[in-house]
């Protein structure tokens, strides 16, 4: 079974403490979102776990292996993409993952299906061009193609669409919710929306100690959202905010045609606040003002950064 272990972590670079105390564990398959701002300790934390850092106390595993005493043996089963890695410049895109292919010691025909495989789920350019060609989205294609080649049953990913435009985005994330079905996979982000369309789990990092961790799902729930953006297809005038005033609500002007409106997070009032506002006029729009992960965000890093 698939495992990502943690145990009582910290790593210090000379005063510095770039991570304290960080233990978890998950196993299976499904994804964990790594959420931080920068400097939270999040690539330091996927360096110990790919051997790149050793911690100055502690100990990493994959697959129950401790990946420092033998990380020849925990590698067998991992693919990561760490920080930014580009592929030598005058090897072809085939010459490149061909290369890690043989790295990793897998056979030609099986390397070749995988370069076939993924070239079309990940859009890579033509195999014969040349990785100094390449735009930065391609080369970070390029790389998270060589890591998934052997089928690792885990996935260690350090904010893999960062830089890259939305076609690109959307590429790599439809890949990992598919990879996630039989894989187990940790991606560190500092963007929120990434997190909530692609994570089961989510832990929040900062200053180098965990500030909290749980199902999306519940830290969603917890944190939910207050206020809800109405936009109509008219023009938001005196009369409307009358009217809206009227049913007992509070708005607040958002725009021409917008409102927001406060409201005490459930569901229930979710639901009274949109039938009440059908009779208003012709609504186009209805929505949370934000998410429930952004508020937990905003509110574990806030409360419990600067600890």
């Amino acid at each position: 079974m698939a495992s990502i272990e943690l145990v009582n972590v910290s790593k210090y670079f000379g005063k510095f403490k770039a991570l304290e105390n960080v233990s978890f564990r998950y196993e299976d398959s499904g994804a964990i979102g790594y959420l931080g701002p920068n400097g939270a300790g999040k690539t330091t934390t996927l360096k110990i776990l790919t051997n790149l850092l050793r911690p100055s106390s502690g100990k990493a595993m994959i697959n129950g292996i401790d990946v420092n005493r033998n990380p020849v043996e925990a590698f067998k089963s991992m693919g990561s993409v760490i920080e930014s890695p580009s592929p030598f410049p005058y090897f072809t895109v085939e010459d490149s993952l061909m290369f890690v292919a043989e790295l990793r010691r897998m056979n030609r025909k099986d390397a070749r299906d995988k370069i076939e495989y993924y070239s079309k789920a990940l859009a890579l350019p033509d195999l014969d061009k040349r990785i100094g060609d390449l735009s930065k989205g391609q080369r970070q294609r390029v790389v998270i193609a060589s890591a998934l080649l052997p089928d690792p049953q885990v996935l260690l990913l350090d904010e893999p669409t960062s830089g890259l435009d939305p076609f690109e985005m959307k590429i790599i994330r439809d890949l990992i919710v598919k990879l996630k079905e039989d894989r187990l996979v940790l991606m560190s982000s500092h963007l929120l929306s990434e997190v909530s369309e692609v994570c089961d789990e989510v832990i929040f990092i900062n200053h180098g100690r965990i500030l909290a961790k749980d199902k999306v799902s519940n830290i969603s729930r917890e944190f939910r959202t207050k206020a809800v953006v109405v936009e109509f297809l008219d023009q938001v005038d005196e009369r409307t905010i009358s009217a809206i005033k009227a049913i007992g609500l509070d708005p607040q002007i958002n725009g021409r045609n917008s409102v927001v409106i406060p409201y005490d997070g459930s569901n229930e009032e979710r639901a009274e606040i949109l039938q009440k506002l059908v009779g208003v006029g012709k609504i186009i729009r209805y929505d949370s003002v934000g998410s429930g992960l952004e508020e937990a965000y905003i509110s574990i890093l806030k409360n419990g950064g600067d600890q």
